[in-house]
């Protein structure tokens, strides 16, 4: 990368995370696409970063890791925005840009001015996992954005509802009911965790790496689906948003393993697997909830607001059984995440990247999501049409991360090819899944109207 050193004022010491994205065997990148609705201009862009991104100590420093472990550091570097914005000259009557995108992998940021299914132009870029994790750099985009229909407005982010308290007393007890439950629920979780890290590795399930298997997904795939269908199961079931995605992943999986071994006609074959045990590491906000105006004051020189990796994960079972009531796979998680709090100042840099290793070797699949606007937003000038993202680096078959903007989700997949040969007919089966969840809820509707 084009960087010239500056003299060492102000280094920043690196987090425990950044250390573990940044460490070999398991060197992290976030891959981001933005979508826009119209054709991109390249010098707009570049004009844009120099006034927002540029001025962001991250991404205007370098990882030095020094000779230590402990010595790692965030150096001052000065960056020519030019050296890093590629616009490459394609053929705007290429065959398939659907499939031109999806082989398209870029090491920095790239401007396509190529026609898909759901934009008119693109933005590719990767990006280190040490500069932040995905809430960070989804803050980061809506702090360079503005509203598309009050262009010196900034973006608005959904603040969660707080129920009104109609009475003390039972409000407290309610409260210590629920630190009870949480309390009791880490325990047990903690003490199956433990008893997942001493366990063996996820051996002979068909999601595990053959040994020519690349060990990093080598292909990256997104659908844009409707997040009001999302909603429609969420308020019929009483559930979350997490818990619809989690029950559509597990359906869609499951019923793409079942087709691609067609246990239908084995029997045998549909036991076995149904007995075996898959686990996905679920990757969860720590972050208190922010203003947009605290997340733009990021872009300001000596800021002081957090940023980086802020993130917990929490190991569960995922469940792959074949099941005639849809919602099963819906009703079966339970969300008890189990806070992992990793201190190197504890146990030391090389405990902290055992730890991770043992986690990462005994699951599957990798599953996270970050939330985006609620409304049209536009970033420097182009009106965005969605945003996926995914991550690269990680020792998994599988990774299914969803993002949302406004009334679109986004399901992107990272697969290696040598295990999931033709991710298009997963990540279909997870639509069809959806779809058949929100048919049945429509039809008990339509029942209980009709009674």
């Amino acid at each position: 990368m084009a960087m010239e050193k500056q003299i060492i004022v102000g280094e920043v010491p690196v987090s425990p995370f950044s250390l573990l994205f940044s460490m070999p065997g398991l060197d992290c990148f976030n891959i981001v696409t933005i979508g826009f609705k119209h054709e991109a201009n390249p010098s707009v862009f570049i004009e844009g970063l120099k006034n927002t991104l540029l001025n962001h100590p991250r991404f205007s420093s370098i990882l030095e890791m020094g000779l230590g472990e402990n010595k790692a550091k965030w150096i001052p570097t000065k960056v020519k925005v030019e050296d890093h914005v590629v616009f490459p000259e394609i053929d705007p009557t290429i065959e398939n840009p659907d499939q031109f995108l999806e082989d398209y992998t870029s090491n920095m940021m790239h401007i396509l001015n190529i026609k898909t299914s759901d934009a008119e132009s693109l933005v590719v870029a990767r990006f280190h996992h040490s500069l932040g994790d995905g809430m960070s750099l989804m803050s980061l985009l809506l702090a360079c954005s503005r509203k598309t229909n009050d262009p010196e407005a900034l973006p608005t982010l959904v603040a969660p509802k707080l129920s009104k308290v109609t009475n003390v007393w039972w409000s407290l007890a309610a409260r210590l009911w629920l630190i009870m439950r949480r309390m009791f629920n880490t325990v047990v979780e903690v003490f199956k965790f433990l008893l997942i890290l001493c366990s063996v590795c996820e051996n002979g399930t068909p999601l595990t790496e053959k040994p020519s298997a690349t060990r990093i997904p080598n292909k990256f795939i997104h659908r844009v689906i409707s997040l009001n269908d999302v909603k429609v199961v969420k308020n019929a079931m009483n559930m979350t948003v997490n818990d619809v995605i989690l029950g559509m992943v597990q359906a869609g999986l499951s019923r793409y393993l079942s087709h691609k071994n067609d246990t239908e006609t084995n029997p045998k074959l549909k036991k076995s697997l149904e007995n075996i045990c898959l686990r996905g590491v679920v990757f969860f906000n720590l972050r208190a909830n922010k203003k947009i105006e605290d997340l733009s004051k990021m872009m300001e020189k000596r800021s002081t607001s957090r940023w980086g990796n802020s993130i917990g994960y929490a190991l569960i079972p995922l469940w792959m059984r074949s099941e005639n009531d849809i919602f099963e796979y819906i009703r079966r998680p339970l969300f008890s995440y189990v806070l992992l709090k990793l201190t190197v100042g504890v146990f030391g840099f090389k405990a902290l990247r055992t730890l991770a290793m043992r986690i990462f070797g005994r699951s599957t699949i990798i599953l996270s999501n970050v939330a985006g606007p609620t409304e049209e937003i536009s970033f420097f000038d182009h009106q965005i049409s969605y945003v996926a993202a995914s991550i690269s680096g990680v020792p998994q078959a599988l990774i299914v991360h969803i993002t949302s903007y406004v009334n679109k989700a986004i399901i992107s997949l990272g697969v290696d090819l040598d295990v999931i040969p033709d991710p298009h007919h997963l990540c279909d089966h997870m639509v069809e899944a959806l779809q058949m969840m929100k048919s049945a809820v429509e039809e008990k509707s339509s029942t209980d109207l009709n009674v």
